[in-house]
């Protein structure tokens, strides 16, 4: 696949202008002074501004566009972080240095018409998580050690994942919608599994803290989850329980019946979610952890934006803090 690459002056220096599709707060968490300027545009809707098949770069502060790339089929998504450029196609995915916009790796996958894709934010080597190229499989890229690892995360296809900000955790869900799983990156070993729920649904979004302490979880259903972690994160993944330093809080809910575990079903061994929130089923919601402790923050595609708070350690329906809607103006009284 022929890809075409321009550039209408130097892209910034990526050590003094960060980028980031995911978070466009991800340089105030790190203390830095500067803006998430950078943004990846891609044509979309009825009446594009920009043919489907290319990616522009653009600076914010100059408010022009500073580089494209241009591909033979539609571009499916793209990831962004201060060192590398990442643009989803179908079956394809390819990465880009930053300041050159150079072709550092194509990956090849099983088709992804949501371009899934999966990067690390922090300041280290770069993890790629995507499709394999089998159904239910996940790759998974560490590029400071360059090695590759696969693993058959679920017997149906992969229909939502996420990273935890340094790449060493990764949460999946099939499109069964039913149960999550939380991975090790590095040996692909599974950590930990826990449920949504027992009938199907479609996973909007999965996230984690900061601190990789909870998992929250947003699906077609309506609710919104939030689970307990019981793995650290970092290159050391511990198997023991996680107790933060400031609060005793219990793991995420089993079944009473967890004790027959491997005698009755699986189901009534299974970890449930700590905390949940009710919001109107039909409705796509993603979800992401508010700065503020234990506050969670979720925006649906009808405009609507809630901050909520859960309790750590009694857990139950968190409270709602915060609501607007931005495409429907306030009342005028």
């Amino acid at each position: 696949m022929t890809t075409t690459v321009s550039s209408s002056s130097p892209l910034p220096n990526p050590d003094s202008t960060p980028a980031s599709d995911s978070d466009s707060s991800h340089n105030r968490d790190r203390g830095d002074d500067t803006e998430c300027n950078i943004l990846a545009l891609v044509g979309g809707g009825p009446d594009p501004q920009y043919p489907p098949n290319k990616v522009m770069i653009w600076d914010d502060h100059q408010s022009r566009c500073i580089g494209e790339l241009s591909f033979r089929s539609e571009v499916r998504s793209v990831r962004l972080r201060r060192d590398r450029i990442v643009v989803v196609l179908e079956q394809k995915i390819f990465v880009y240095n930053f300041v050159d916009l150079k072709l550092l790796h194509q990956i090849e996958t099983i088709a992804n018409p949501k371009g899934l894709c999966g990067v690390s934010q922090g300041g280290g080597s770069m993890v790629l998580v995507c499709p394999g190229l089998q159904k239910g499989q996940v790759r998974i890229e560490h590029y400071g050690s360059k090695r590759t690892k696969f693993v058959m995360a679920h017997d149906s296809r992969i229909a939502c994942f996420a990273l935890t900000q340094d790449g060493s955790l990764l949460a999946t869900a099939s499109s069964k919608g039913t149960l999550v799983r939380i991975f090790n990156t590095v040996d692909g070993s599974l950590r930990q599994e826990v449920r949504r729920g027992a009938d199907r649904a479609e996973i909007y979004s999965l996230a984690f803290s900061s601190n990789a302490e909870w998992l929250a979880v947003s699906s077609d259903k309506g609710t919104v989850h939030v689970f307990g972690l019981k793995v650290n994160s970092g290159s050391h993944v511990k198997d023991t329980p996680r107790i933060a330093s400031d609060v005793t809080r219990p793991s995420s809910p089993s079944s009473s019946l967890s004790l027959l575990k491997g005698v009755l079903p699986k189901y009534f061994s299974s970890e449930w979610s700590v905390a949940q929130f009710r919001l109107v089923e039909g409705t796509q919601y993603i979800v992401a952890f508010g700065h503020q402790k234990n506050t969670v923050v979720i925006l649906g595609m009808d405009g609507s934006f809630y901050r909520c708070q859960f309790d750590p350690v009694n857990g139950g329906e968190m409270s709602q803090l915060e609501y607007h809607n931005c495409l429907r103006p306030p009342s005028v009284f």
